[in-house]
């Protein structure tokens, strides 16, 4: 949700959480040998298989228990971000398909069980086609916010350098908007100096979490769904954001970075002031909404991102790499609010992130790498939820 996007390391994620600020998928370097090519990447020296077509029996490896019935929902280009209507009838989701006619990455809408039918089918185009786009979500009304620089200029904001590491951009051209399902903007939610994005709405359908870099750091912030009543919820240094709202709208889980040591909080620091984040480093924090009795959850390691509350508010799907000792694979694991009964939850060979429940439980929409032939190509799927 929501900067993010997809990648770590040689992969720039789409995170924002939005996971950083563009849906770039794992961007891998391919080197196969003309035997395996089509099942085999090498990430920094070490080979990853995707697995043989046959292995992937109903787009679902083994030992993924809590999935049945898994269904591809896009294909081609990078894919992720999949948010629920309140009715349960549609996605909306962030999308970098140069077929689409996409420079960088913007926001569709398509039906949440149909999905594309196809190769070759789009989906519904709701920005603007200018500038990037993060880390949409719906309102209780169908309308949409979503996060753009459009008004910074209608070209794509250009990609850190590689010389400056694994960082995303924190582009301060991003605010706040919210479209008709039409597509037309009809309000501005934020307009404070600096990055505005990462929104996501309450089930309640009252309130709205989002992060911002107004009050100088990269904090989460709510404000009500109409844009006012604006409040900073988190006070520490470091990045914070992907927030998501328990199912009872009272708690908020997100993801952090936490610098302690002086070189750590220098680097930090020294980055934030060139609009760039390091995201390698990140854990779990659970908070109540108006930011107080902050938990940390997850001591795992490595990067821990992308979560989101069970119907039942009592655990959390999430994204880790913290079994990876090169950055690869990405796969979702659960565990309770209280850090305890960690669960490995899927079994893929690179990348699988941004889990999201529908509205009544039943179904889980999240993106992946599976099925996609060897290429770098991140589509959404769709499982029946089994507990």
């Amino acid at each position: 949700m929501k900067n993010i996007v997809i990648a770590f390391f040689s992969i720039v994620l789409l995170l924002s959480s939005c996971a950083d600020n563009k849906t770039k998928n794992s961007s891998l370097t391919e080197k196969t040998s003309e035997k395996d090519k089509k099942n085999e990447v090498t990430y920094h020296g070490e080979k990853y298989n995707l697995g043989n077509e046959k292995d992937l029996k109903n787009l679902k490896y083994p030992g993924e228990k809590h999935f049945k019935n898994v269904k591809q929902l896009t294909f081609k280009g990078d894919n992720a971000e999949g948010y629920w209507s309140f009715d349960g009838k549609k996605l909306v989701f962030q999308a970098h398909n140069e077929n689409w006619g996409d420079h960088c990455d913007q926001i569709y809408v398509m039906d949440a069980f149909k999905g594309l039918g196809k190769p070759g089918n789009k989906a519904k185009l709701i920005s603007t086609g200018k500038g990037r786009t993060t880390c949409s979500y719906f309102l209780p009304n169908g309308n949409i916010l979503y996060a753009s620089t459009h008004e910074g200029g209608e070209d794509c904001p250009p990609e850190p350098k590689r010389t400056e590491g694994y960082v995303w951009g924190i582009f301060p051209s991003y605010d706040i908007y919210v479209a008709t399902p039409a597509g037309k903007i009809i309000k501005k939610l934020t307009d404070a100096p600096g990055y505005d994005a990462e929104a996501t709405v309450s089930p309640k359908g009252d309130k709205i979490v989002y992060t911002s870099t107004s009050s100088g750091d990269i904090e989460l912030w709510t404000m009500n769904i109409d844009g006012s009543n604006k409040k900073q919820v988190t006070h520490e240094l470091g990045y914070d954001g992907g927030a998501f709202f328990s199912p009872d709208g009272t708690k908020l889980i997100f993801r952090s970075s936490r610098p302690k040591t002086k070189e750590e909080i220098k680097k930090y620091k020294d980055l934030l002031a060139r609009d760039l984040v390091e995201p390698i480093d990140m854990e779990l924090y659970i908070c109540n909404v108006d930011g107080s009795n902050i938990k940390q959850i997850t001591k795992l390691g490595n990067a821990n991102w992308s979560p989101y509350f069970l119907p039942s508010g009592k655990k959390v799907l999430f994204s880790s790499n913290h079994k990876s000792k090169k950055g690869f694979p990405f796969n979702l694991f659960m565990v309770n609010i209280d850090g305890t009964g960690l669960e490995q939850v899927t079994y893929g060979h690179v990348f699988e992130s941004f889990p999201v429940f529908s509205p009544d439980g039943k179904y889980l929409v999240f993106a992946s790498n599976r099925n996609n032939g060897g290429t770098r190509d991140t589509n959404l799927f769709l499982a029946e939820w089994v507990d």
